[in-house]
């Protein structure tokens, strides 16, 4: 069982001056999903080597049992430092892709085809495509075999406008996700903020926030066991 990670090497916060980058228990918690179920995960990102860390994600306030063991997992962040280039990777090598979020990909895994492309493929080979909290704007520029959005008429979720509001991000994010996803023909649903919220159609998986990322791993998990 192998599956790839794909994370943001985009780490400016809009023109706030501040960093942004992958949020850490987005990536950390699904991460020992499929580590401790004996998957072989690899790790990539647009420029390779170490994608940016969102600091917001490393405060007290958002740590939880798999980011404490993140943070004492030595082998992890050596392998995280390396990632490999996006541009290096196949759709063919893997069983499932998956997406952390954090605000970065809203700016660099959008529009990245690359991205893109390994996406269509994974969903052409009908192998699981997931994402989680913000991670879904990867999928907006994605299309069907009939060129149509590829999350037109599926199921999805998000990070949600309320959610942005209660982070005071509405007006520096490129576009809100919600509306985002809504408009290429997404059937968007959310759960509470801050909850855990994961939709499946099909092969498609969405977890709505950082709360969420675990399910998400745990689903595409069974999809693949």
């Amino acid at each position: 069982m192998k599956v790839l990670f794909v994370l943001t090497s985009h780490d400016q916060l809009g023109n706030t001056g501040e960093k942004t980058g992958f949020w850490i228990e987005e990536f950390a918690a699904p991460y020992y999903v499929f580590s401790d179920h004996n998957a072989e995960v690899t790790l990539a990102s647009p420029k390779g080597g170490q994608p940016p860390i969102d600091p917001k994600s490393a405060l007290p306030d958002f740590q939880t049992a798999a980011t404490e063991r993140f943070e004492a997992d030595q082998s992890l962040k050596e392998e995280l430092s390396n990632t490999v280039k996006l541009s290096d990777v196949s759709a063919d090598d893997f069983d499932a892709i998956f997406y952390p979020g954090g605000h970065g990909p809203l700016w660099d895994l959008t529009n990245n085809q690359h991205s893109i492309d390994l996406i269509e493929a994974f969903a052409n080979k009908g192998k699981p495509v997931s994402a989680v909290c913000h991670a879904p704007a990867v999928l907006l520029n994605a299309k069907q075999s009939d060129n149509t959005p590829l999350i037109k008429g599926k199921r999805v979720t998000g990070f949600s406008n309320s959610e942005e509001a209660a982070v005071a991000l509405t007006e520096v994010v490129p576009f809100l996700l919600e509306d985002e996803l809504k408009t290429k023909g997404g059937e968007y649903s959310k759960g509470d903020d801050w909850a855990p919220y994961c939709v499946t159609d099909g092969l498609l998986v969405t977890g709505q926030n950082p709360a969420s990322s675990e399910a998400v791993a745990e689903v595409v998990l069974s999809l693949l066991t």
